[in-house]
This record gives structure tokens, sequence and C-alpha cells, in this order.
């Protein structure tokens, strides 16, 4: 991923100096579950962590790839120069590439979670402060992106911190689903090592043992990982999505902070543009790309081929750093979103009534309307108010059917904005619990 959408600590985790780094440490670990089985001699297991402190050369390692065609031979040679030929001699006793590549793979992919799943608590702790804050800051609510009913700018926090919260469940359980490992050998049949090396390896490296594996980690693991950061990709949209129609000239019910000598457009100096969300919708496409080839990645050859790798070379790092930089910037702009209750007042009132409606509906049908009836009576006052300007109250009031069915004092009750609010708190402790 390009520096610009980039943070430090999760582009550490996919840097040729830390994949080295597990490749050694798996190689090692394995050397001594070796030494402890009487496969190799103890010496040499320990003389391989003499390069527990060595600075891998990425340079020269790749100097070796271009002659041996092969990354982790090439890795193997480097490892020898550090510690002697005769020490390294039973390095990779029984292995294939692949433990180490797909071993290596889910250590990445579990590092990354971690920091994803911080990256989540920030953002749900901004949307469970920013909610109880406005939790009775009324707006009006939207369908089709048209007024429908009251609500509470509260309870639009709310269900953003509900779907994050799943979220957060979601990427819990990928994240235990690919936290596994394979020392098996090739095809997987552990013919040339013990399981107990497997188990081994993995304990030291937070795994657990794959319960079967070919010569690769089953791919459906990684499926459901990449699938698991797409669902959360999407949910960034969805607030972004909201943050920008709030932000809109004609509606500014919320803004993204503006900062001293930030500049919203080089030709228009007026300009505040909700530049962060919009920037969070595309980096949501970004990752969900990633999903697709993960699913495809699932069928492999037989025991195994190498068509999955390339994908994964470019969608681990490219899926964990998007997202990882997206989480930090929707935390800051949920943190700093700009609130403008009166402006959402002022929305709300702009046709005069009209979203009391289905109140006065409902209070026809109870008077004994019938539902046809009281539909066409209530929609043709509506329909002054859309095409009038009219007042939604004043004009039931003038309707002799209407007030044949409902007195003055009732039609007035239904404008009573705290109707729509009265389930606030139970919504509220569905969500939040008692906290």
């Amino acid at each position: 991923m390009i520096p610009r959408y980039s943070r430090p600590e999760m582009v550490a985790i996919w840097s040729p100096e830390t994949k080295f780094r597990i490749w050694f440490e798996i190689e090692a670990h394995a050397c001594d579950a070796q030494a402890a089985l009487g496969v190799i001699p103890k010496a040499n297991a320990e003389a391989v962590w003499k390069a527990k402190d060595v600075e891998f050369d990425v340079a020269r390692i790749d100097e070796i790839e271009s002659v041996t065609k092969h990354d982790v031979i090439a890795f193997l040679t480097h490892l020898a120069e550090h510690i002697g030929s005769e020490e390294a001699r039973f390095v990779h006793q029984g292995m294939t590439s692949s433990d180490v590549l797909d071993t290596t793979l889910n250590v990445q992919l579990v590092r990354a979670a971690d920091i994803l799943l911080a990256d989540m608590d920030r953002v749900l702790a901004a949307l469970k402060k920013r909610a109880h804050e406005h939790k009775d800051t009324v707006r009006i609510g939207r369908s089709h992106g048209i007024h429908a009913e009251p609500t509470t700018m509260g309870l639009t926090f709310a269900r953003f911190y509900a779907e994050m919260d799943r979220n957060r469940a979601r990427l819990a359980q990928a994240r235990a689903e690919v936290a596994t490992g394979a020392i098996s050998g090739a095809v997987g049949t552990f013919a040339n090592i013990d399981p107990a090396v497997e188990e081994h390896v993995c304990a030291q490296m937070g795994l657990v043992p794959e319960p079967i594996s070919t010569q690769v980690i089953p791919r459906d693991r990684h499926a459901m990982f990449f699938a698991t950061l797409g669902v959360i990709a999407s949910s960034i949209e969805n607030i972004a999505i909201e943050i920008r129609h709030m932000q809109r000239t004609e509606v500014l019910e919320a803004e993204e902070f503006f900062s001293k000598g930030q500049k919203g457009s080089s030709a228009m100096p007026h300009k505040r543009n909700p530049v962060l969300t919009e920037n969070l919708t595309g980096l949501s496409r970004l990752v969900r790309m990633c999903v697709v080839p993960a699913m495809e990645n699932v069928a492999l050859w037989h025991e195994r081929d190498i068509s999955h790798s390339s994908v994964e070379r470019g969608i681990g790092p490219d899926a964990t750093i998007t997202l990882d930089f997206a989480l930090n910037r929707l935390a800051g702009v949920i943190e700093n979103l700009v609130i403008y209750p009166e402006n959402m007042l002022k929305n709300m009132n702009k046709f005069k009534g009209l979203v009391m409606s289905q109140r006065v509906l409902l209070a026809l049908t109870q008077a004994g309307v019938s539902r046809e009836d009281a539909y066409r009576l209530v929609q043709r006052n509506a329909m002054k108010v859309w095409e009038q300007g009219a007042d939604f109250k004043e004009e039931l009031l003038k309707d002799a059917e209407v007030t044949a069915a409902l007195s003055p004092a009732e039609i007035e009750e239904k404008f009573d904005l705290g109707y729509h609010t009265k389930h606030v708190d139970t919504i509220f402790a569905r969500v939040f619990g008692n906290s």
C-alpha cells in the first residue's frame, strides 16, 4: 500500500525483515523439537539460535534468489552464511517450503488482526461516546433519502456501534480461524517429520496445529479472514456515506471538523468538503477488492499449487494496511464530528408537521375509520404540504372528514415529538447494556 494510506505498525508486519525473522523463528523452533526427539544433534539446534540477533540482509537474500529462483532456499543459504554450513546441516529437516510460508502468513495475519481489533475498539469508543452525547438530539429519519419520521442522532450512532460491535466479534472469530500452523512436510503426511515438531512450533508462534493440511494450510480459512475484512470495510462506508449526506449544504446536520488553515478547493475558497469520508468510501472499495481473490484461492490443485501465492503477497498487506488506516481515520472523524442540532430541527420542520402522518393515520383507524379511508384522508392533506407548502396540522383541522373522527385536541396530541423518542432508553440498553 502507498505511504499516504499506511501506518507504521501495520506496515512493519509485512516488511521483508519481519518475514525473514518469522521464517528464522519457525526453523529454529523446529530444530529444537527435532533435537528433543533425537532426530538431530542438540548442538546443531542450539547453533541455529546464534542468528537470533542477526539482521538478515534482504539484498543478499534477493541476490541468492536471483540464482536459485526459490525464496526459501535463498533464505536458508543466507542463514547458513551466518551460523556455518555444518551447523545448518539439519535446518529444515523433513520440512517443505509451505510449512514455513503458510505458518508465517498466518502469524502475520494474526498480528494484523490484533492491530485491527485495537483499531475497532477506538472506533467503538468514539461511537459510544457520541451516541450518549446525542441520545436525545432529535433529527429526521429518512427512507429512500426522503423524510420519514423523527429519530435521534444518538440512535444513529448507536446503530453504527452495534454494527461495528458485530464486526469486532466477526474479526475475533476470523483471527481464531486463521491462527493455525502446519509443519507437516511434503503433501502433509508427516512422513519425514514428527507431528510433535508441528505442535512445538505452533505453540511457540502463538498458533494451533492445522488438523489436516495437504502441502498447504486450507485456504477457506483465509477466505473467511479477508471476507470479514470486506464486511468491516462495508460498515466503514456505511458510516462514511451517512456523514457525507449530513454534510451536504442543503442538509448540514453534521460535518467533518475543518481545521484552521485547511483549504477545501483550489478554485472556490468557500468550500468545506467531506474529504475524509469520501476517502473512506474509496478505501473501503480497495479492501473489498481483496475478497474475491481470497475466495478464488480456496480451490487449489490436488495437495498444492502456488496460484494462491502471488495473490496473497498482494492482498495480505494491502487489505490489512488499508483497513488499519481506514479504521483510524474513521475514529478520528467520529471523535471530531461537528453536530448541528438546530439544523436537524430546522430540517425536520421544513415540511410543517408532515412527518407525523403515520400517527394521524393510526389514530383515524383507532377511531373507527377504515384503513383505506384513513390513508386517503391523510394523504390528501399531506399532498397539500408537498405541493403548496401548507401546514399539515392546520390542513387536518380544516378537513371535516378528519375532525368528524378526531377532536382538535386529539389531532394536536399527534404532533408531540416525545412520542417518537419514548423508547430510546430501551434501545440504548439493548445496545450498550448498563454502561
